[in-house]
C-alpha cells in the first residue's frame, strides 16, 4: 500500500479523492489547516472507507510540519489541493492568495525533493484558458491572462512546477485542469461545504431549494449561447476524484521526469439555465430564480476536450449531470437536518 500525502484533503475535492485513493488501495495522509473545512469530515471519511485515515492539522507553508510528516510516513506521492480558491475574495485580497497559494506549493516541492518523493499531482483549473479561442478547449490552447488573482496563482503554480521538473533529475508531475466539479458522494456523508455565501453555483441552487436562500440569480441571459446563459463543463466530483488515482497510476509507471497538463471534464457544455432545469427535473423541486446583470469576469463558454485524459490516463467521466445534482441535493438535505 503506497502512502499519498493529500494537502487540503479535508476540502470538497480533497475529501472525495481520499475516498477514491482508499478504494484503489492507497492510503491517503491528510494535512489541512481547516480554513475551508470542518474537523468532522475526518470521521465521515473514516466511516466511508472503513479505515483510520491519518490526519495532521496545519498549514502547508510550514516546512517543518511537512518534514515531520515525511519522517513519520513513507510518502510515495503528493496531491496538492491546499489553496485559497474564491475568485471574488482574491480580487479583494490578492496578497492573501499570492502568499498562500504560491508559498504552500514551494514548500511542498522543496520538502518532497529533500525526501526523494518525486511524484506530484497538482490541482489546477480551466481558468488558465480564460475565454478560449475555440471550443472544446484542449491542452494545446493558449494560456490567457487571468481574470483574477486566484486564476493567476494557478498559472504561476503550473509554471513553477514545469520549471522545477525541467531542472530536476527525475521529478514527475501531472497538472490536472479541472472544469466545474459538482455533486457529492452517494453516501451523503461528504460533499461541497461552502462557509458563508457560496461562491459556486450548485450549492447556491441547493441552498435555495432548501429555503436557506430566498432566490437564485442567473448572471446574464444575453450571451452568444443557445439560451443566453453561460456554458460550463459540469463534472461529478466522484469522477474528478478518480482522475487523481489514474494520474498516480500513470506517474508510477514512468521511469524518467515528466510534466503533463491534462483536462478533466466531461467534454459536454451545459448552460446555467440547463443546469437549473436539470436540477428541477432530477429532484422534482422548483427553484425560485431570476435573471440578473452579467457578472464581471465571467467567461461566456468553456468546456473540455478530454481526449488526452483518455489516452494518457485511461480516464473518462462516467456519471451524468443529473446524477451529480441528485447527489448534491441529497447532501444538502442531510446538512439541513
Amino acid at each position: 500500500m503506497k502512502n499519498i500525502l493529500v494537502t487540503g484533503g479535508m476540502g470538497y475535492i480533497g475529501s472525495h479523492t481520499c475516498v477514491a485513493l482508499c478504494e484503489a488501495g492507497f492510503l491517503p495522509i491528510i494535512v489541512d489547516n481547516l480554513d475551508n473545512s470542518e474537523i468532522w469530515i475526518k470521521d465521515r471519511l473514516n466511516q466511508i472507507t472503513n479505515q483510520e485515515i491519518p490526519f495532521y492539522q496545519g498549514d502547508c507553508s510550514d516546512k517543518s510540519l511537512l518534514q515531520r510528516i515525511f519522517e513519520e510516513n513513507k510518502i510515495a506521492g503528493i496531491i496538492h489541493f491546499a489553496a485559497n480558491k474564491a475568485v471574488g475574495e482574491s480580487v479583494q485580497n490578492p496578497m492573501k492568495y499570492y502568499h498562500n497559494n504560491l508559498n504552500s506549493l514551494l514548500s511542498v516541492l522543496e520538502v518532497s525533493q529533500k525526501n526523494d518523493c518525486n511524484n506530484l499531482v497538482f490541482s489546477s483549473s480551466c481558468t488558465v484558458y480564460g475565454e478560449p479561442d475555440k471550443l472544446p478547449v484542449d491542452e494545446s490552447a493558449e494560456i490567457k491572462q487571468a481574470e483574477s488573482p486566484y486564476g493567476s496563482t494557478k498559472i504561476f503554480c503550473e509554471r513553477i512546477i514545469q520549471d522545477f521538473v525541467n531542472a530536476s533529475n527525475n521529478y514527475k508531475s501531472v497538472l490536472l485542469r479541472y472544469f466545474n466539479p459538482i455533486g457529492a458522494h452517494s453516501s451523503s456523508l461528504i460533499g461541497e461545504l461552502p462557509l458563508g455565501v457560496p461562491s459556486n453555483l450548485v450549492p447556491f441552487i441547493t441552498q435555495t431549494a432548501a429555503g436557506l436562500r430566498e432566490k437564485l440569480t442567473v448572471f446574464g441571459n444575453t450571451y452568444n449561447t443557445p439560451d443566453g446563459s453561460c456554458i460550463r463543463d459540469f463534472i461529478h466530483v466522484v469522477d474528478l476524484a478518480d482522475a487523481h488515482v489514474k494520474a498516480f497510476e500513470y506517474l508510477f509507471a514512468q521511469e524518467s521526469k515528466i510534466c503533463e497538463s491534462v483536462n478533466v471534464g466531461t467534454g459536454k457544455g451545459a448552460s446555467v439555465l440547463e443546469l437549473i432545469h436539470s436540477f428541477e427535473s432530477s429532484t422534482g423541486v422548483k427553484l425560485n430564480y431570476e435573471i440578473g446583470e452579467r457578472r464581471s469576469g465571467d467567461v461566456e463558454a468553456v468546456y473540455a476536450a478530454p481526449k488526452k485524459a483518455k489516452t494518457l490516463l485511461n480516464w473518462e467521466a462516467k456519471l451524468s449531470m443529473s446524477d451529480a445534482l441528485k447527489d448534491a441535493w441529497n447532501w444538502q438535505k442531510t446538512l439541513s437536518k
